[in-house]
């Protein structure tokens, strides 16, 4: 009896660190990038995105956030070292999110779908950015920069004492 406990302790705590996404962000998505959806028509495409916040639009009704895709990692957030960005995109969602919250540079993921495209000018560049209609707004925790120092071994570096 004890060993039927113990096993299903185990596959229940296997099964936990399974669920690796917080669960706003779980659910099936499709497996395509920003620039990617930019190049062709993949409107109504479910979507899971994140990324740095460029800059938050707040409208009459909605909220719109200009993004740099980037690589999400196996929790569903942004890659802090990615060299790998996945091109702009927006995301827009109902509400007012407020812009001194979600300033420049923070991270960010959706999920929602592609509802249509917006042909922006970046510097002199045109530039044409997918639109997700977001049903989830997720916003990480700022990074705190942290330096770990080690120490050798107490002997033979400091003796005995």
């Amino acid at each position: 009896m004890k060993i039927r406990l113990t096993l299903l302790a185990v596959a229940t705590a296997a099964l936990a660190g399974c669920a690796t996404y917080p669960a706003p962000l779980q659910g099936g998505y499709a497996e395509l990038t920003p620039h990617a959806a930019a190049t062709g028509e993949q409107a109504g495409m479910p979507v899971r995105w994140g990324g740095q916040i460029i800059q938050v639009e707040p409208q009459q009704n909605r909220t719109c956030f200009q993004m740099l895709g980037v690589q999400l990692d196996a929790t569903g957030r942004p890659m802090r070292s990615s060299d790998r960005f996945d091109g702009r995109f927006l995301a827009c969602r109902d509400g007012f999110y407020d812009p001194a919250i979600f300033q420049p540079g923070r991270e960010v993921t959706f999920t929602g779908h592609i509802d249509g495209y917006e042909d922006r000018t970046i510097g002199e560049y045109d530039y044409r950015l997918p639109r997700m209609s977001a049903d989830v707004v997720y916003l990480w925790g700022v990074r705190e920069r942290v330096d770990v120092i080690e120490r050798p071994a107490p002997w033979p570096w400091w003796g005995w004492w």
